[in-house]
């Protein structure tokens, strides 16, 4: 999708705070309300805008254990004809709770998972009991994180 000066600077007001009113919005980027409100709905229509979300901080949550478990997947079972896909995979692994991101990765690895937890131990059994759990998960390595100096979701559109 194209989009002009104005619209990128509409989408990053709304990566900044989509809590804004739309009069706000429309006040901080010099256009009417209607069509600002028109801009939102046409973006959400063409899935540009997935959602609108709260952003927690996990360490007042008590979720301040972050890893990064790499995983790396069996394709071929004897007892099947057809091989697993990489893709229906991930997709159960992203159902998990706790699980953040599940990314399809190139390399010595087949997937790349992001997952928080209270601590080790919560981590420990995520991984044993359940992501390992999953058919076609054959071996896993787990990062733990140490220290996180940025986490975001927010694209530079400029």
């Amino acid at each position: 999708m194209k989009l002009n000066e104005k619209d990128t600077k509409l989408l990053e007001i709304l990566q900044e705070n989509c809590r804004m009113s739309l009069k706000e919005v429309a006040k901080e980027t010099k256009r009417p309300i209607t069509t600002i409100h028109e801009k939102l709905k046409r973006f959400e229509k063409e899935g540009l805008i997935k959602k609108y979300t709260a952003i927690l901080d996990c360490e007042k949550l008590d979720f301040g254990q972050t890893v990064f478990v790499f995983v790396s997947i069996k394709y071929h079972f004897s007892d099947e004809t057809k091989p697993l896909s990489q893709r229906e995979i991930a997709k159960k692994i992203s159902r998990i709770p706790n699980v953040q991101d599940v990314h399809i990765i190139a390399g010595d690895w087949d997937i790349l998972v992001k997952v928080k937890g209270k601590n080790i131990k919560e981590i420990s059994s995520f991984v044993i009991d359940k992501l390992r759990t999953i058919k076609g998960v054959d071996r896993t390595f787990t990062a733990t994180c140490m220290e996180t100096v940025k986490e975001s979701s927010e694209i530079a559109l400029s």
